[in-house]
């Protein structure tokens, strides 16, 4: 796949031209969620109804937002559940355009003829608990007439699937004939083949850890702190300011960090090099190296389909990824998984490295390769789920015939 043509989700590495810079030159919105009012797109909505998180929070109404491709059989045996990263959501293929500020980000591998076939599999793609693309989180109306903002509850990982097998209930899929996620998705993946294996024939876990280590935590840290530095975060009751009122600078900060982290130091060193930006140099001059502007510009755009509590929420969500947590320990709860098992890693991710992909696979029962994960070598680090769809397609058609 040519690295420029890429989802937003996987922020292509390309310098920053003129056009792009004008592409942003209007005020960013308050939040970029999509709200109550907008156009729906390819969105379906379904009400789970009252919620109670492993906290003890209530949220007295769920609604659940999520998109679908091919048709369930009459069996009802055929359909397979894509879930999200981070930063993602459910629009996994189709273009941008009312409703969708993207274009879908698995449009290889998902659809007529693809790895995903959709002329074979009914695909679900859901929107996770949290997020903000149609499922509720801190940017829904919540009892009072207003947005929960600051008072949405922390919700965990387990929370999360909870919210998506209810979701499945909804709908009448009692068994998926395949579970598939990357990154984030991929801790949703694990959950679902660990809390409910009955319900899962097929799973594939892609560039995600078994449980968020330390030094993730701590990268996650800084990038909280950003957002809730930013003065005009206020708290997170933010959602009646105007644009550009906003705690933008503390979403786009967060963002930059983050991508440094999904790309890999070689691919960053390839692409920009030491270039400049301009003309003017950045040697005391004022101008600009080209990596710096391009962290910028897409740390910026960001903030026009995002918003900040979500991505607070979200993220320590990340952090109480543990399977092992009141499982007794790691290796147990991986021990409890049935479903045929695709465990895949990229070289280059330093945001969840091989290793834990390793110890997935060597904890699973009944893997595609035994005991180590399928490791792709990718220039593009963490974000090669998402580019090197060739290969990961590959791995997950054999999934889905097996």
């Amino acid at each position: 796949m040519d690295w420029q043509q890429t989802s937003e989700d996987t922020v292509p590495s390309a310098p920053v031209t003129e056009a792009d810079a004008r592409s942003l030159l209007g005020r960013p919105p308050a939040t970029g969620a999509w709200r109550d009012g907008d156009p729906p797109g390819d969105r379906r909505f379904v009400g789970i109804g009252a919620f109670r998180t492993e906290n003890g929070a209530e949220l007295p109404f769920v609604r659940m937002a999520y998109e679908s491709w091919g048709e369930l059989n009459d069996a009802r045996d055929n359909a397979v559940l894509i879930l999200h990263a981070l930063t993602g959501d459910s629009h996994v293929r189709g273009p941008a355009g009312p409703g969708h500020p993207t274009v879908g980000w698995w449009e290889d591998v998902v659809g007529p003829g693809c790895a995903v076939d959709t002329d074979r599999w009914f695909v679900i793609a859901p929107n996770m608990l949290g997020g903000c693309q149609g499922s509720t989180g801190p940017a829904s109306i919540g009892p009072t007439g207003r947005e929960w903002g600051s008072r949405f509850p922390y919700v965990t990982v387990r929370d999360q699937v909870a919210a998506q097998q209810r979701l499945a209930d909804a709908l009448g899929i009692e068994r998926w004939a395949g579970v598939i996620g990357g990154s984030m998705g991929g801790m949703h993946a694990l959950e679902w083949a660990i809390s409910s294996p009955e319900r899962v024939a097929r799973l594939a876990v892609l560039s995600s850890p078994p449980f968020n280590t330390a030094d993730q935590i701590a990268l996650n840290s800084v990038q909280l702190e950003a957002i809730e530095i930013d003065p005009h975060f206020a708290g997170g009751d933010y959602y009646d300011e105007g644009s550009g009122n906003g705690p933008h600078r503390g979403l786009a900060l967060a963002r930059r960090m983050a991508l440094l982290n999904y790309r890999s130091p070689a691919e960053l060193n390839m692409r920009f090099s030491r270039s400049w930006q301009s003309g003017v140099s950045p040697l005391g001059h004022d101008g600009r190296f080209a990596v710096e502007s391009y962290l910028d510009f897409h740390g910026n755009k960001f903030t026009r389909r995002f918003d900040a509590n979500s991505y607070i929420r979200l993220v320590e969500a990340m952090d109480s990824h543990d399977v092992g947590r009141d499982r007794g320990g790691i290796e147990d709860a991986l021990a409890r998984v049935t479903a045929t098992t695709l465990v895949l890693g990229i070289d280059t991710d330093r945001l969840f490295p091989v290793d834990g992909q390793h110890r997935i696979a060597r904890g699973i029962p009944n893997t595609l390769d035994g005991n180590e994960a399928v490791v792709l070598t990718s220039d593009f680090g963490h974000d090669g789920f998402l580019i090197e769809t060739d290969l990961v397609g590959h791995h997950l058609q054999r999934l889905l015939d097996a």
